[in-house]
């Protein structure tokens, strides 16, 4: 990313998931002194530069104990937030909505919005003040709500609704205090992860990327921001989504 000042580091929260990993791998290569990979598990990359770590998204307390092992250091100039949750063994997308659970919703949001949200309450006074920086987490263009045309995925749709209104927000806040600060939202695609297995039945073969591709993409999308674009959401392709 030569559009980020150095020395610098990176922070991946998600690092162990197929986006997350691959964008650390990325990193690693790209002149950054030190890319924080941190995810629910702790796995490390074995690569040079790379320092994993532990975070829970859904505690609080894990989110604040991370950001004050960041405080030393180069500048933090990039932060990429590449959680989520779709589904799990107790959590399908609605398809009506009759199947409406409000524990499952409370669910959506705290990993979706709650969780990213506690982690720019945190991360985002690590930033420098002055040159470039970005804060992005991968949202989903179903979370548009003017893209929203097939209806069903109630949790989900909304959870990243809110995400991308949180983005938003956090865009004009941080604004305030360094004025080449970029935050953003991004759609990576259908990516070939555990997420999208489910859902990949009728899609051609050059609708589903690779984890790789996807994060080549987003990175270059990131490069190629400037503070003009912040608070806004971008599609792996570049091309804005409306919120």
């Amino acid at each position: 990313m030569p559009s980020l000042e150095r020395p610098a580091r990176a922070l991946v929260i998600g690092a162990s998931g197929g986006i997350g990993s691959a964008v650390t791998d990325l990193l690693a290569s790209d002149g950054f002194e030190t890319v924080h990979a941190l995810s629910r598990s702790g796995a490390g990359r074995s690569l040079a530069g790379v320092r994993a770590g532990r975070i829970d998204i859904d505690n609080e307390a894990s989110i604040a104990a991370a950001a004050e092992r960041l405080v030393e250091g180069a500048p933090l100039r990039f932060i990429l937030v590449a959680t989520g949750l779709l589904h799990d063994a107790t959590l399908q997308p609605e398809k009506t909505y009759r199947a409406l659970d409000p524990e499952q919703l409370l669910r959506s949001f705290r990993i979706n919005a709650i969780g990213p949200a506690l982690i720019g309450k945190h991360m985002l006074p690590l930033l420098p003040k002055v040159g470039k920086s970005v804060f992005a987490v991968l949202s989903a263009r179903v979370g548009s709500i003017e893209d929203n045309r097939l209806g069903g995925w109630y949790g989900y749709r909304a959870s990243k609704a809110a995400l991308n209104q949180l983005v938003r927000t956090f865009a004009i806040e941080l604004g305030r205090q360094t004025r080449d600060a970029v935050c953003v939202a991004l759609h990576p695609g259908t990516v070939d992860t555990a997420l999208s297995h489910p859902f990949q039945a009728g899609l051609a073969v050059d609708q589903v990327f690779s984890p790789l591709y996807s994060a080549k993409r987003l990175l270059a999308v990131t490069d190629a921001l400037t503070a003009a674009h912040t608070g806004q959401f971008f599609a792996w392709d570049g091309q804005p989504i409306r919120f």
